[in-house]
């Protein structure tokens, strides 16, 4: 019942943006904090960046200052504005309620000139 659907992935130039969606169902949305994971090849699932229920923030070193989550609880929706983009953010990324297992299919951004 659980559902995490994410988008906006793509193929983006080095120095360029990409904003990720996460539509999420089947649970109270508002009352869970929600992350953003990714994962390349070969690589293990890190931390991104991670909003709680009542809006507070905290990121991943390698993307602070580059990246923002935000949350519309009105639309079950979590955000992933990912700005001033390098070769090194290439990666499916996910998200993730932070106290569950839970996990989208994932949405590719590939950053490459």
């Amino acid at each position: 019942q659980v559902q995490l659907v994410e988008s906006g992935g793509g193929l983006v130039q080095p120095g360029g943006s990409l904003r990720l969606s996460c539509a999420a169902s089947g649970f109270i949305f508002s009352s869970n904090g929600m992350a953003w994971y990714r994962q390349a090849p070969g690589n293990q699932r890190e931390f991104v960046a991670r909003v709680s229920s009542d809006g507070n923030t905290n990121y991943a070193d390698s993307v602070k200052g580059r990246f923002a989550i935000s949350r519309d609880n009105a639309k079950n929706t979590v955000y992933l504005q990912m700005n001033s983009l390098k070769p090194e953010d290439t990666a499916v990324y996910y998200c993730k309620r932070t106290l569950y297992a839970s996990w989208g299919q994932g949405t590719q951004v590939t950053v490459s000139s």
